[in-house]
């Protein structure tokens, strides 16, 4: 039997860090207790990693859960290899119920215990990060480090910020407080009143293909850490980053002397498509979900008994107006296009250029040269394809491939996609990005609002490194376009590049009424598609690309209700 981990311990332990993460979303300065690089972990740390990792190819994700019916798998990495792992198969019906026996000593804990034995599950998370980053890695197609740091690390750090709002929410109102009205000459009326906050029930986590650490913690830790049990049901092509956060945190909550069943999985077999299903059980009262904007759709409106979180899809804008580093813009930008094969939430999709050109450092630059000079940048970053192999990663499945060769048929293509060789993994499906030309005129984009026309291809997400150089009459005119896209398409990121006060004011102007995260003059180490845990929020949930943002009070505080005990004093 495991050691137990006593309250005490958990408070020496994992205090201070729960105090660091509460300053950080406060002074939102840069702060992070998870490593990110890999020698930091230890000398072996890579080398056990890889072999926990390999250890696991062909074996059972022994769960001990209440209800397993069955097993099911069928998991192939993106890299080739089918992983051969097989997760329990649940009768819901049976489990439901168990994880919900666990709420009432769950809840009795209080926000401190919850939020410490959140912490616990997240350092023994991140002792493994070397073993997780091979599972995100075999299961997204992300290149090895990117795994290593946002399946990892990054991925970590959302999750503690997640405890951390959850805690300061959860403890803004006084457990007790003592009421006194005056009553002239009469006796004060006096009660003794107490507020507990108390889970709303079920969570249930719907994780995504491409990020399912990354995306899935915030959610996770968040629900449990506001005292809701929590039932995940991973992407069937990514379920093993999921099955073994589920594992550790089922031995935390054993050893801590808490129901191992308030986290538990829900794994499918194949074509059995249960999301649907679990979304309207009415035990399930809060749902995270990252994906296709049809399905976060149908949850939205479907799912009516459950708080619905979802980070669905956008048409992310970059607007380029002029710069002051020319160089360092098209170097920005290549790097953008590029990471993760454009497999991300966050990457940029449009580029709006003015059609007579920009001003620059380097002298004023047409249309055309921008485009030109833009592709000869990402063909440089990718030249070496050891390198392009470590940016692109691999593509993470078939659809995205099928839009990469459609590209073509969408206008004239200003940068070819090529095809790389992985040495590692020759298996993989592993291509540079596509860059295409478009008009951006107004009446194109007026046709296809009136329906008089069809609608232009850079209107909608193209969703993998496929990006569109959209030729604007003018500023002002790419200003509209942008913000048309984000009131009627979402974006959960826009970039601009420009050396005007004023359309640096416009464009923030923009972002502000349609709420739009905005990121200006990039040219450095910081991207457009990435962001920071405790500093950075990524999405508004004020568009239609998502209707949450990670991390903000709003994305912990409905998952508990604040319920008053009042008593005569």
């Amino acid at each position: 039997m495991a050691a137990q981990l006593s309250p005490q311990q958990l408070t020496e332990k994992h205090r201070p860090t729960l105090d660091q993460a509460l300053d950080a979303i406060r002074t939102r300065a840069y702060w992070s207790p998870h490593p990110e690089h890999p020698k930091a972990y230890g000398e072996s740390a890579p080398a056990d990693g890889l072999a926990a990792f390999k250890a696991l190819r062909g074996t059972r994700v022994d769960l001990d859960q209440p209800g397993t019916d069955g097993w099911t798998g069928g998991e192939v990495s993106p890299y080739g290899p089918e992983l051969g792992v097989e997760y329990p198969h649940a009768d819901i019906d049976v489990l439901l119920p168990a994880m919900r026996a666990g709420m009432s000593a769950w809840r009795v804990a209080g926000p401190e215990t919850r939020a410490l034995v959140s912490l616990e599950i997240l350092a023994r998370i991140s002792a493994r990060t070397h073993e997780f980053a091979h599972a995100v890695m075999h299961t997204s197609g992300q290149a090895f480090m990117m795994a290593f740091q946002a399946g990892g690390p990054h991925a970590q750090d959302r999750g503690l910020e997640a405890v951390a709002y959850a805690y300061r929410e959860q403890t803004g109102t006084p457990d007790d407080a003592d009421w006194s009205k005056p009553q002239g000459k009469r006796d004060p009326l006096e009660l003794r009143k107490s507020f507990t906050a108390a889970p709303r029930g079920v969570s249930l986590l719907i994780g995504c293909n491409t990020f399912p650490t990354w995306n899935g913690y915030p959610g996770l830790f968040a629900s449990l850490a506001t005292g809701n049990p929590v039932l995940v049901k991973p992407h069937p092509r990514a379920v093993l980053p999921l099955a073994l956060t589920v594992q550790v945190a089922r031995e935390v909550l054993a050893e801590t002397g808490f129901d191992p069943n308030l986290v538990a999985l829900a794994a499918e077999r194949p074509g059995e498509g249960i999301a649907k299903t679990l979304a309207v059980r009415p035990e399930i009262k809060i749902i995270d979900y990252t994906g296709s904007t049809a399905f976060g759709d149908w949850l939205e409106t479907n799912a009516r008994q459950a708080q619905v979180y979802t980070e669905k899809a956008g048409v992310n804008t970059v607007l380029v107006d002029s710069t002051d580093n020319y160089k360092g813009m098209l170097a920005n930008l290549a790097f953008s296009l590029s990471l993760y094969s454009g497999q991300m939430c966050t990457t940029p999709q449009n580029l709006l250029i003015p059609r007579d050109g920009i001003t620059t450092d380097a002298g004023p630059k047409s249309y055309d040269e921008v485009v030109a000079d833009l592709a000869a940048s990402v063909s440089g970053l990718l030249g070496d394809d050891a390198r392009a192999n470590g940016l692109l990663g691999a593509l993470v499945n078939p659809d995205v491939k099928g839009r990469l060769d459609a590209a073509g048929s969408l206008g004239d293509v200003a940068l070819p996609s090529r095809e790389i060789v992985n040495a590692d993994f020759p298996d993989a499906v592993v291509r540079t990005p596509v860059i295409v030309k478009a008009d951006g005129s107004r009446k194109q984009w007026d046709a296809a609002e009136g329906g008089s026309g069809a609608e232009a291809p850079y209107l909608a997400e193209c969703f993998g490194p496929v990006s569109f150089a959209v030729a604007v009459d003018s500023t002002e005119e790419g200003l509209e376009l942008l913000r048309r896209t984000v009131r009627d398409k979402g974006a959960m990121t826009v970039g601009a590049y420009t050396t005007s006060p004023e359309t640096e004011r416009a464009v923030e102007d923009v972002c502000l009424e349609e709420l739009a995260q905005l990121s200006l003059n990039l040219t450095g180490g910081v991207y457009v598609n990435q962001t920071a845990a405790f500093s950075d929020f990524h999405g508004s949930g004020g568009n239609p690309a998502a209707n949450a943002a990670l991390c903000d009070a709003a994305f912990v505080a409905n998952r508990f209700r604040t319920v008053e005990v009042r008593r005569q004093a």
